[in-house]
């Protein structure tokens, strides 16, 4: 019997289309539930998440422009490519999720493996099926006096940052990327602390579903590092997030103050719930309103 040489991958950060290490050249390790070494990713840097942001700007106004058909589409092909990888995806999850104890609420509700896979690609199948619906459900034709029509439209808030929690790292990831994401909005998201391969996979899903360069960046990192970052970005339009400590929301809340972005934190379990997290109301945090005056004939 033969030694067989694992050589274990290092997943990179997906920024603009491409797959660049951090211009920092650190990684981190990444450990099973049993202590095995699983892989390493890329350590992402505040030169990797501003460079992120910048290409996130850079394609906005192609993937706003996009007609709402086809972003929905975009979507259902992502979900296409995380079918296809639903096995090396559930294995990853189970890999590095610890077994469950006590009674956590959380806990207990957290789906693992291959339903959290399903879980997912049903919520990007939802959001696919919402991006050319949103406008009539968020919008109106306003009475007015005069001869004028008068219609609100949802337009999208830009750039948002995402910032999944450490629970079930994909659906967590997906469920707060796919509302601001078939708004029309560009994103930059982290990935789970505790288990970032996943979002490292989605990453490789994007890059084979028709995402063009730039609409979604995923950096892999440490939170503690780049969320002042975030909170304090000055072209970063909106934050969401799920999961945080009370000290780590308040500190995306003063970043308000920068730019006056708007931050929506989700509670611990709030993203679980199918019945909340398929609502177009999910996607009104990340659109502003457009009011528009045209005049009628007599």
């Amino acid at each position: 019997m033969t030694n067989r040489l694992e050589v274990l991958k290092t997943y990179k950060l997906h920024i603009d289309g491409k797959f660049p290490r951090s211009e920092s050249g650190r990684s981190l390790p990444v450990h099973a539930a049993d202590g095995r070494l699983l892989a390493h990713v890329c350590r992402a840097s505040r030169k990797d998440l501003r460079e992120a942001v910048e290409a996130a700007r850079k394609a906005q106004p192609g993937w706003q422009q996009s007609t709402a058909y086809l972003r929905g589409q975009i979507l259902y092909r992502i979900a296409e490519m995380i079918e296809g990888k639903r096995d090396e995806l559930a294995a990853l999850i189970d890999s590095v999720a610890a077994p469950r104890r006590g009674k956590a609420k959380a806990a207990k509700k957290a789906p693992r493996g291959r339903d959290e896979v399903t879980a997912t690609i049903d919520r990007l199948v939802c959001f696919a099926g919402w991006s050319d619906k949103v406008a009539q459900v968020l919008g109106c034709n306003n009475p007015v006096a005069g001869p004028h029509y008068n219609f609100t439209v949802p337009e999208p808030s830009g750039v948002v940052a995402v910032i999944p929690p450490d629970e079930a790292p994909l659906l967590g990831l997906v469920s707060l990327m796919a509302p601001p994401l078939c708004a029309g909005n560009t994103l930059v998201a982290l990935s789970s602390d505790r288990n970032p391969l996943p979002a490292a996979v989605m990453a490789e899903a994007c890059a084979t579903g028709d995402v063009p360069p730039g609409v979604i960046n995923i950096l892999t990192g440490q939170r503690e590092e780049l969320l002042p970052c975030i909170a304090d970005h000055r072209d970063i339009d909106a934050v969401h997030a799920a999961g945080l400590t009370a000290p780590w929301a308040q500190r995306l809340r003063a970043g308000t103050a920068e730019n006056l972005k708007r931050v929506t934190v989700l509670g611990p379990t709030d993203w679980f719930d199918a019945q909340v997290m398929h609502s177009p109301w999910r996607i009104e945090p990340f659109v502003e309103m457009k009011t528009i005056w045209h005049p009628a004939s007599a």
